[in-house]
């Protein structure tokens, strides 16, 4: 596809401007994709609320949205497997390839990756089009829509944290934060068989998303300490614990929810670049810490168990936006917390 293009971007703290740009064109092993479903994450709305997110600040134009699903309209030179019209879901970060950090497998720790919606890398896909490496990219097959490929990114990091912790059957596990990313691991570990699952927010409707997914049960710490729950627990704690929040207040009570030789995975994302852990704490339990930077090697797997029906995916979404309304989505994002636990842009 030739011509021109809508896109939404970010100028400014809570500033976002239509533009019209040039459709890209898919150079050598590239391929342009009409998307068609955009999910809204929680860094961007840090970016769009603080202009901000842990180490990355926003300087210059950029535009939002890295979770994307689409459908192929153009081929580069060399690009095979591929046709026309095939949906796909895109992992939004490309790597070198060829760095250390690549070669051993961990593309995910490249320094020279180039993610979707990140300062001074590349911008996102608040945009009617886009063009990305066709390694990056994966089919989707018959039963999984736009809407799903588009998700696979967050599950992802779900799916991550319940790997790197070796979440195993018969363990208990605590989730703290129901938004998206918590959901997304809430669902990872039903599909690892651990059953006795702990999920700890501020926010009932959240709760209730996460009861609805298996959650054995929940907690509004508003009303009920997760941390007296925690002590009555067979070890005096659980034997996995997923901060999935990125807040203060969740970080810091993570290690005090264990139990003896248990395990801590920080999976949530800050958009303050220092918190604080409770170091004595751990050191009594002989405690694990874990920490999530994004995924690796997963869109396969998290693909076939949302085909499988293994874990509903389509199940986390709560409000559907239109493309035109992208600013409205964000602001409502962001303002409504108590009704949105996952937004997705429509094209």
């Amino acid at each position: 596809m030739k011509g021109k293009m809508k896109a939404c971007v970010l100028t400014g703290k809570r500033k976002l401007e239509w533009t019209e740009r040039e459709i890209p064109q898919p150079g050598k092993g590239e391929i342009q994709i009409q998307l068609k479903h955009v999910g809204i994450c929680g860094s961007d709305l840090h970016f769009y609320q603080e202009g901000r997110l842990a180490n990355w600040e926003l300087k210059e134009p950029l535009i939002l949205g890295h979770e994307p699903g689409g459908v192929v309209s153009a081929i580069g030179e060399g690009v095979e497997g591929f046709d026309i019209g095939d949906k796909v879901a895109i992992e939004p970060a490309v790597p070198c390839g060829k760095c250390e950090d690549c070669r051993k497998g961990h593309y995910n720790l490249c320094k020279n990756i180039k993610m979707l919606a990140i300062p001074k890398e590349r911008d996102g896909v608040f945009s009617e089009y886009c063009i990305h490496d066709a390694t990056m990219c994966y089919k989707l097959p018959e039963k999984v829509g736009t809407m799903e490929g588009g998700l696979i990114e967050p599950l992802c990091v779900g799916l991550h944290g319940a790997e790197i912790s070796n979440a195993k059957i018969g363990e208990t596990a605590i989730i703290l934060g129901s938004g998206c990313i918590g959901l997304c691991v809430l669902m990872s570990l039903k599909a690892r068989g651990v059953e006795e699952i702990y999920v700890a927010d501020v926010l009932d409707k959240r709760l209730e998303r996460a009861k609805e997914l298996g959650a054995t049960r929940v907690f509004n710490s508003t009303r009920e300490s997760i941390e007296e729950f925690a002590k009555k627990l067979p070890g005096g704690g659980a034997d996995q614990v997923y901060e999935c929040a990125g807040n203060r207040i969740t970080t810091l009570q993570t290690c005090r929810l264990i139990r003896r030789a248990g395990k801590v995975t920080l999976v949530g994302v800050s958009p303050e670049p220092v918190l604080e852990l409770d170091i004595a704490t751990l050191n009594a339990m002989e405690g694990t810490v874990y920490t999530v930077y994004r995924y690796r090697n997963l869109y396969p797997q998290a693909i076939k168990a949302v085909e499988s029906g293994a874990i509903p995916l389509k199940k986390i979404v709560s409000h559907v936006f239109e493309f035109q309304n992208c600013v409205d989505a964000l602001e409502e994002s962001l303002n409504n917390k108590e009704e949105v636990i996952k937004g997705v842009i429509e094209f």
